[in-house]
């Protein structure tokens, strides 16, 4: 696997995070990247934690990093990059599905009727 587009690599998300802190501050940090670990009782070490296991959170303030360094912005980039939906065999297209109440056939009754009030 080659890093050649990754303009983060070889850096460590304890420098990245330093920096960023260094050069905003918790306040202004807190304000750009709307996190908890930021804006309430903030530390370098809570906050990597955090990061650590949250990767949409990982993923904005990677972003205001490059953003903020000048460094070449790369495409689009996610771990959970999502693929085209295929339909499979058997499966009805939402718009397809029927919207009404299912109906007890045998009696000719609504089921739940006493939630419907019908």
């Amino acid at each position: 696997m080659t890093q050649a587009n990754n303009p983060l690599h070889g850096i460590t998300l304890e420098t990245l995070l330093t920096e960023l802190v260094d050069r905003l501050g918790w306040e202004e940090l807190g304000r750009l990247v709307a996190i908890r670990c930021f804006t309430h009782d903030p530390s370098i070490k809570s906050s990597l934690k955090f990061l650590r296991k949250e990767q949409w959170a990982r993923d904005k303030v990677e972003r205001l990093y490059i953003k903020i360094s000048g460094l070449p912005v790369p495409e689009y980039r996610s771990s959970r990059a999502q693929a085209p939906k295929s339909s499979k065999p058997g499966n009805k297209p939402a718009a397809a599905k029927s919207q009404k109440r299912p109906e007890d056939k045998s009696q000719g009754k609504v089921v739940n009727a006493h939630i419907w009030g019908k």
